[in-house]
């Protein structure tokens, strides 16, 4: 009985997010309309309403799997209700104050625009971009504050269901080191943003070393707050560039990477995978989620390339139609398989033994 008490639970739970991603677009894109009309009407392809439908078996479908994992044993039942509901109440106002300033970028497609006060030297000049029309891309304290809101908006209230899906893989992965003990077992999650994915794998790995790089120091700050509420967690974190991971040589057992590579030019995503391989253990596992791709998804294309047309997304084109297999097979990775939930793709890959 109560099995099905917390199932229950979680469903409206999951379906209350859902309703109300779902109300605020609607609201936010008629006031916008109304208030603010766009000055070029974006050319966008018609979306069939039996798509939507298909979305929306998507979307239960990923929840039965969340659910699922957590009774498998995968991670505990706890994650399914994890929800920053202090940073909700605290930033969902501040969401409406900042669309304003988003309209007016995205009418006017000042996509590399920085408040003057943030410092943009040595980045790369592919991530200096107001990524989804984000204020100050990924630079600032109000953006990483904003961020995890903005995408579980964005994703209709699935957005953490979809970084749980790397967990059942890497969980089987570090199979392969059953007789290292827990405490020894390393885990880096690359361009871990607010360490959402991090709290996570912790919630699955209590105690695993876990470790996170990200380029923006405002994010890793917003991780480091959100890894230091579990009692006891001391966060690894570094400021560093994915391209040139600050690790040894066959360091990590596990490694993790969400919603990144669609955010990179082509052959950057190549350096990335051959820096994640270089510093995998042999033996060791390789978890990518991201974004769904036309080629095993092709009845979801109108949905893509709508995305970029929609949000501010220079890379996506070329990432939907990029071969990620063979760039791990490229960098020496093997036993590669991939997987699809909802709108989001997962590629899982060992480094040879």
């Amino acid at each position: 009985m109560s099995e099905t008490i917390t199932k229950l639970a979680y469903q409206s739970f999951q379906q209350g997010k859902s309703y109300f991603g779902l109300a605020h677009k609607v609201i936010s894109s008629q006031l916008l309309n109304l208030v603010a009309p766009p000055v070029n009407e974006l050319k966008t392809k018609p979306v069939d309403p039996k798509l939507l439908l298909k979305i929306q078996q998507r979307l239960n479908q990923i929840i039965e799997t969340d659910w699922e994992d957590s009774q498998r044993g995968v991670y505990p039942s706890s994650l399914l209700f994890d929800n920053p509901w202090e940073d909700f109440f605290l930033y969902y106002p501040a969401i409406w104050l900042d669309m304003p300033n988003i309209w007016e970028r995205a009418n006017q497609k000042r996509h590399q625009e920085f408040s003057p006060d943030i410092p943009t030297a040595g980045y790369p000049s592919y991530y200096l971009q107001n990524f989804h029309h984000q204020t100050d891309g990924y630079l600032s304290d109000w953006s990483a504050n904003l961020y995890d809101l903005q995408v579980e908006i964005l994703f209709n209230g699935s957005a953490d269901a979809m970084r749980r899906r790397v967990l059942a893989p890497l969980k089987q992965g570090l199979k392969a080191f059953d007789t290292v003990p827990p405490h020894q077992i390393r885990v880096l999650d690359t361009a871990c943003g607010t360490g959402r994915t991090l709290k996570f794998i912790r919630g699955m790995l209590p105690e695993a070393s876990l470790f996170g790089t990200d380029l923006s120091p405002a994010y890793l700050r917003k991780a480091n707050q959100l890894l230091s509420e579990n009692p006891g967690e001391l966060p690894q974190l570094i400021q560093a560039n994915a391209e040139e991971l600050p690790y040894l040589d066959n360091y990590f057992h596990g490694i993790t990477c969400v919603f990144l590579f669609h955010e990179l030019p082509p052959a950057v995503r190549q350096r990335v995978i051959e820096q994640c391989f270089r510093v995998t253990q042999p033996g060791g596992v390789f978890v990518i989620c991201d974004s769904i791709q036309a080629i095993d998804s092709p009845e979801m294309m109108p949905m893509m390339e709508n995305f970029p047309t929609m949000f501010h997304e220079p890379y996506y084109r070329s990432y939907i139609n990029d071969d990620l297999v063979e760039r791990l097979e490229k960098a020496g990775f093997e036993n590669i398989s991939t997987e699809n939930h909802f709108m989001s793709k997962y590629w899982v890959a060992y480094k040879p033994a």
